[in-house]
């Protein structure tokens, strides 16, 4: 393994996580702080529920982006001969992880992120591109019928998890299953509050064919 390689990415991973565009958006083209607003994360969701669904749309695109992109400077050190092909796996989850913590805990903002789902999608869509593929539709689906980014993001992540359970989405590696679960338990803690408001009624409905 070469040491300094690998330590230099998986700093450039949180790096590339910790960027922060729903903040950068609303700053830059809205001249407010999406902190300051709505649910106060600054992340996909909320920049949807404040600025309307083509910010929304930009800043989840980048955010998915950020997870695959620190995701796949795995294949970065094993292309440099920094680690072997049989610990592909266990890097590309090293690396998706420091971007996830990144978007939540971002460097750049004060370490006051989002709660990182789309940043996962991408991660995820870097390693098991057939399974979130199907967790995309679900997702697309769920959010078309209720319009909650919340419900449709947990019901995306657990049906990663149990997808998995499937031969034709069965990994090699039982790692990855055992991480499904994981996720799918992890985006619904972070997601109490919004279950909270579901079971209330008062979770903010996102616009998908208003002006917004």
């Amino acid at each position: 393994m070469n040491i300094p390689i690998v330590l230099g990415l998986l700093v450039a991973a949180y790096l590339i996580g910790s960027i922060p565009t729903a903040l950068w958006v609303g700053k830059w083209f809205f001249g407010l702080d999406i902190r300051e607003h709505g649910s106060g994360n600054s992340g996909a969701t909320n920049t949807f529920r404040v600025l309307g669904k083509r910010p929304g749309s930009v800043v989840m695109a980048i955010d998915v982006f950020k997870g695959w992109a620190a995701t796949s400077l795995a294949m970065v050190m094993l292309n440099q001969g920094a680690i072997q092909a049989g610990n592909l796996l266990y890097f590309q989850l090293a690396c998706g992880v420091l971007a996830v913590v990144g978007h939540i805990y971002p460097i750049y903002a004060g370490f006051r992120g989002g709660k990182g789902v789309a940043t996962v999608l991408g991660m995820m869509l870097a390693i098991a591109p057939a399974t979130v593929g199907v967790c995309i539709l679900i997702f697309l689906a769920v959010l078309l019928l209720s319009r909650y980014v919340s419900l449709s993001s947990m019901a995306a992540g657990v049906a990663f998890a149990l997808l998995q359970l499937l031969p034709p989405f069965r990994p090699d590696n039982s790692l990855l299953l055992v991480f499904g679960f994981v996720l799918a338990g992890l985006l619904i803690y972070t997601h109490r509050a919004n279950i909270g408001r579901l079971r209330a009624g008062t979770e903010s409905r996102v616009p998908l064919f208003g002006r917004k």
